[in-house]
């Protein structure tokens, strides 16, 4: 069964599955002080390190286990599924450049067709237990996804992957270098609702379109320093809220990055609960100053799949909080690219009105 959106009756969506909060591969490696992911550019990544690894000795065929080549491919059952083996063993018959080539690993195959309506699926790897890469061709062997390390443990994820109706596709698990061994495959379909959408009564980000070069002064944060040091920030008072992120053509491609604040209940405890139709992550900032800020804790969201983060301190006190996709890269196609989060916020604080003068007052 696919997962319904449930959005439009004022609910986050709810799910078959959560994915694990974990870092995008491209994203650097993130402590507490570490300013670095909070960009619009990707910072240069050193080289993977090479390694040499001695894979553990074969395991015997068990169920669920992916077949040696695409000529004796294992059919899944369905697209929600966990299946589970070993690459131990087996043959290195296929390698892609993800951003990494060169791998000597054994792989296995999979294979399945969906029928009746073009769908979105997604793969997850997290749990497996050495450094994987995963390739999904269509029934041409022609590549249409292709990861390595989209989680800062090394393993892989293909999140949003458009599957047409009628065509057979190959999922080929396969690793880094020449590591090998156990691995956990979660597939789990998210059918033609593939769009988080705003709740009836959400407010907006209202935030401008995205174009080229583009400069956030609506919520770009310590991204967008004017002239005299003063960073946009923009405040929810909501307990819903909907707002946009993406990526936008610059040298590259950029990153919309969103930051905002909020403020802590009298309860002292405040929950953020959030749902995107990208891989997206949520930050708490500090310290509140934009030479120093670094990031405090993270917890992604999407695709299709909620995260939460609960945030403490002194109550009526101020705290940063960021959005922003989980990828620096945008998944393909043209640019811009803009696509929908959905915040819940149960225990917002609604600020006083500030007239105009007060505002200003902020900025001298």
């Amino acid at each position: 069964m696919n997962p319904i959106t449930l959005i439009a009756t004022g609910c986050l969506a709810a799910f078959l599955m959560i994915a694990p909060a974990a870092v995008a591969g491209n994203v650097p490696s993130r402590t507490p002080g570490d300013a670095a992911a909070l960009g619009a550019t990707a910072p240069q990544a050193p080289a993977k390190p090479p390694r040499t690894v001695v894979p553990p000795p074969p395991a015997p065929r068990i169920l669920r286990q992916g077949g040696d080549t695409i000529a004796d491919a294992i059919e899944l059952p369905d697209l929600n599924y966990t299946t589970t083996g070993t690459t131990a063993g087996y043959t290195d018959d296929y390698d892609e450049a993800c951003p990494h080539d060169g791998s000597t690993s054994p792989d296995v195959v999979y294979t399945f067709v969906v029928w009746g309506v073009t769908t979105t699926i997604s793969i997850d790897m997290y749990h497996s237990q050495y450094d994987t890469k995963i390739y999904v061709y269509d029934e041409d062997l022609t590549l249409v996804a292709c990861n390595d390390d989209y989680y800062d443990n090394y393993r892989s994820f293909i999140g949003n992957l458009e599957i047409q109706a009628g065509v057979r596709y190959y999922l080929v698990i396969d690793g880094y270098g020449g590591a090998s061994g156990y691995y956990q495959a979660n597939i789990w379909d998210h059918g033609s609702a593939d769009v988080v959408e705003c709740s009836f009564d959400s407010v907006l980000e209202d935030e401008p379109p995205l174009v080229e070069d583009y400069v956030d002064a609506h919520n770009g944060g310590c991204n967008s320093l004017d002239a005299l040091g003063h960073a946009p920030f923009q405040h929810i008072a909501s307990e819903w809220f909907c707002g946009q992120a993406g990526w936008y053509p610059c040298a590259n491609a950029c990153r919309d990055t969103d930051w905002f604040t909020l403020t802590i209940p009298p309860s002292g405890t405040l929950e953020i609960i959030g749902d995107a139709t990208w891989a997206t992550l949520m930050y708490e900032l500090g310290p509140q100053d934009c030479g120093q800020v670094g990031i405090l804790q993270e917890a992604q969201i999407g695709p299709f799949s909620e995260g939460s983060m609960i945030i403490t301190g002194e109550p009526g006190s101020t705290v940063w909080f960021w959005v922003g996709a989980a990828e620096f890269t945008p998944p393909g196609g043209d640019l811009p690219q803009e696509y929908t989060y959905l915040l819940h916020i149960p225990q917002v604080v609604a600020i006083e009105a500030t007239s105009w003068s007060a505002v200003k007052h902020l900025y001298r």
